[in-house]
C-alpha cells in the first residue's frame, strides 16, 4: 500500500470514528486530495500552517470560492492535522 493511500485511509477512518455520512467522507477526501495536488503531491506531513493558509488564499482569491466552501476546505485540512496522521 502507497503512502498516499495510507493517508486517505486513516483520514476515512478518522472520519468514520467520528461518525460523520458517507457523503461528508467522499467530500473531505476529495479535499485532502485537492490540497496534496496542489502542492504537488507533497505529503501533509512535510507541511504545515502556512501551506494550508497558502491553500485557502488560493481558493479565495484565484478559485473566487464561496465563504463556505472555504470553510469546508478549512475545516476537512483541520481535521487532517488534528490527531497527527503520519506516514
Amino acid at each position: 500500500m502507497t503512502n498516499k493511500s495510507q493517508l486517505l485511509d486513516q483520514m476515512r477512518d478518522k472520519l468514520r470514528l467520528k461518525h460523520y455520512s458517507y457523503r461528508t467522507e467522499q467530500s473531505d477526501i476529495a479535499w485532502i486530495k485537492r490540497f496534496i495536488f496542489f502542492y504537488n503531491k507533497q505529503h501533509p506531513d512535510t507541511m504545515g500552517k502556512r501551506e494550508a493558509e497558502s491553500f485557502l488564499i488560493y481558493l479565495a482569491v484565484k478559485r473566487n470560492v464561496a465563504a463556505s466552501t472555504q470553510n469546508q476546505a478549512l475545516c476537512t485540512t483541520a481535521i487532517l492535522y488534528k490527531g497527527g496522521i503520519r506516514r
